[in-house]
């Protein structure tokens, strides 16, 4: 059990702070509520469960020596990253009718959710090898219990995150809802240029 918690932990400091994903997923919890909003938390789940045990395989030197990945991840996701945040910046308060549900497309909110985290080098590149290394050093035979703590974490946060939104659903008139969505494309904004600047240096 020390094994397993010691991976929860591990995991829960690498997926706490606020991201593109976690930012996904807690507009996913404002816009569908429960139940639809787990659609993004076992998609949010499944890309972390493959990047981990892609950690766990030990991939992450290889990925590290293919030429340009790095900078294709960062450049692909400077534009996925703006061409959200600019989504975000057109919403109006119309566009939150309260007298009808708001249709759900689960292909759509799959892919958007693989995409802010494929799409995010350091989901893809750091994770893995931070994960991978942790898992690695580890005793052979507690490596499985290490990992599944790790995998735990992610689909833990990801419920808790996604259930806070949603639970926080019924007081956001059309309005609030408007600016929560503007102030979630600054955000994304912010990472897309942080991308950026991480891909001119590079």
């Amino acid at each position: 059990m020390e094994t397993y918690f010691a991976g929860m932990l591990l995991g829960l400091a690498m997926i706490t702070p606020i991201g593109p994903q976690n930012i996904f997923l807690i507009n996913q919890g404002f816009t569908f509520g429960v139940p639809r909003v787990f659609v993004a938390v076992v998609a949010a789940g499944v890309c972390d469960t493959v990047l981990i045990s892609l950690g766990g395989a030990g991939t992450s030197a290889v990925l590290t020596r293919i030429p340009g990945l790095k900078t294709f991840l960062l450049a692909a996701g400077v534009v996925f990253l703006t061409y959200l945040a600019v989504k975000s910046f057109r919403v109006r308060p119309e566009d939150f009718d309260q007298s009808a549900a708001p249709e759900m497309r689960w292909r759509r909110v799959v892919a958007q959710c693989a995409s802010v985290t494929i799409l995010n080098p350091h989901s893809v590149l750091d994770v893995v090898g931070i994960l991978g290394v942790a898992i690695a050093a580890q005793d052979p035979a507690l490596r499985p219990v290490f990992a599944a703590g790790t995998v735990s974490a992610s689909w833990v946060w990801f419920t808790l995150l996604a259930l806070g939104a949603a639970t926080l659903r019924r007081w956001l008139t059309p309005y609030r809802r408007m600016w929560i969505d503007r102030v979630s494309g600054a955000l994304l904004l912010l990472f897309a240029g942080l991308f950026a600047l991480e891909l001119l240096r590079s």
